[in-house]
């Protein structure tokens, strides 16, 4: 994934995870930064390996969609 592709998804992310409920927050941040619960959930999205964005963004899309969140 090139680094605009990369930085889109990383600004989806955060901008669709602040649309989530904190507790879904910190499941999304147990899966993905599990040694630093401590980090913001930027600082978890900065951090992740690009290899992982895509299903990272299909998981927060499905969790919108189930909450019926507009974004």
């Amino acid at each position: 994934m090139n680094v605009e592709l990369q930085k889109h998804a990383r600004d989806t992310l955060k901008k669709d995870l602040n649309l989530l409920p904190e507790n879904w927050q910190l499941i999304f941040k147990r899966m993905y930064s599990p040694n630093n619960l401590g980090r913001s959930i930027e600082e978890a999205i900065d951090s992740m390996p690009e290899d992982k964005l895509d299903w990272a963004m299909t998981q927060v899309k499905n969790s919108l969609t189930k909450l019926n969140v507009d974004d």
